[in-house]
C-alpha cells in the first residue's frame, strides 16, 4: 500500500536520486545525489575537487583518502548518500598556496613526496592518523630512534 510522502520536500528532487547534505571544506551544500556515486567521484565530478585522485578504485592504495568527520576514509569505497550530514574535509581543505596546513609545509620541507599524485591522500591519511590518535605529532627530531 503507497504511503503519504510530503511532496513539496521532494519536489526537486529528480526521480532516483537522493537528497543529500554534506559539509564540504567548510560549505554546506544539499545535492541530489544518484545512490551509487561514490564519495571519491560526487568531490571529482560533482564538485570540482580533483586534488583526491582514482587510484586503484579498490580501496588499496591510498590516493583517494579524505577525512570524513576528522576521520581518514578512503572516498573510492564510500557511498556518498551514506555521509548524509558528515563534514568531509579534503586537501583542498587543509590548505591554499601562500598558507599551507603545516603538514603540506613539512611534505614539501623534507622532500616527502614522489611524483606528487598520491601526496594528498598521504597527507590527508596522516592527519586522520593524528587525528585518531595512532600517530605521535611530535616533530621529527624528537622521535624515539628506530635503531
Amino acid at each position: 500500500m503507497p504511503t503519504a510522502v510530503n511532496t513539496a520536500a521532494y519536489a526537486a528532487v529528480p526521480i532516483g536520486t537522493v537528497p543529500t547534505t554534506l559539509t564540504i571544506n567548510g560549505e554546506t551544500r544539499t545535492r541530489a545525489i544518484e545512490p551509487w556515486t561514490t564519495l571519491l567521484d560526487l568531490l571529482r565530478e560533482g564538485e570540482d575537487l580533483i586534488g583526491t585522485k582514482k587510484g586503484c578504485d579498490h580501496g588499496q592504495c591510498g590516493a583517494c583518502t579524505v577525512l570524513i568527520d576528522s576521520r581518514r576514509i578512503n572516498s573510492c569505497l564510500k557511498l556518498a548518500v551514506t555521509l548524509d550530514g558528515a563534514e568531509i574535509t579534503t586537501i583542498e581543505g587543509l590548505g591554499q598556496p601562500g598558507n599551507l596546513h603545516p603538514l603540506q609545509s613539512a611534505f614539501c620541507d623534507h622532500d616527502a613526496f614522489q611524483c606528487g599524485y598520491c601526496t594528498p591522500g598521504q597527507i590527508c591519511s596522516t592527519l586522520g592518523l593524528i587525528n585518531e590518535g595512532k600517530a605521535s605529532a611530535l616533530p621529527p627530531e624528537k622521535w624515539p630512534s628506530l635503531k
